[in-house]
């Protein structure tokens, strides 16, 4: 199936299998993005807009996972505890 999108004033036909809905949200969010870039730039050249808003969105990107990366290892941390009460109080 294939959506049209646009993205800083450009239209896009993007194929995929995703919900057309979710396709648009997507291209909404890269849109938004290039424009918050686009508002802080005098020279508004597109591709230097879209690198710089693949930038801030790999960094978001990189940010959150490393946010749940150390929920996991909190989750893992407070199991192993866990688990460490409970064959303790097994052995007693």
């Amino acid at each position: 199936m294939s959506v049209k999108v646009t993205i800083y004033g450009t239209e896009y036909p993007v194929k995929g299998d995703a919900d057309p809905d979710y396709i648009q949200e997507v291209a909404a969010y890269v849109d938004d993005k290039m424009r918050e870039v686009a508002s802080g730039l005098s020279v508004k050249s597109s591709t230097k807009v879209a690198i710089l808003a693949a930038l801030n969105i790999t960094d978001e990107l990189f940010t959150a996972r490393r946010a749940s990366s150390e929920q996991e290892e909190e989750i893992h941390a407070r199991l192993t505890r866990l688990t460490d009460r409970v064959k303790g109080a097994r052995a007693v």
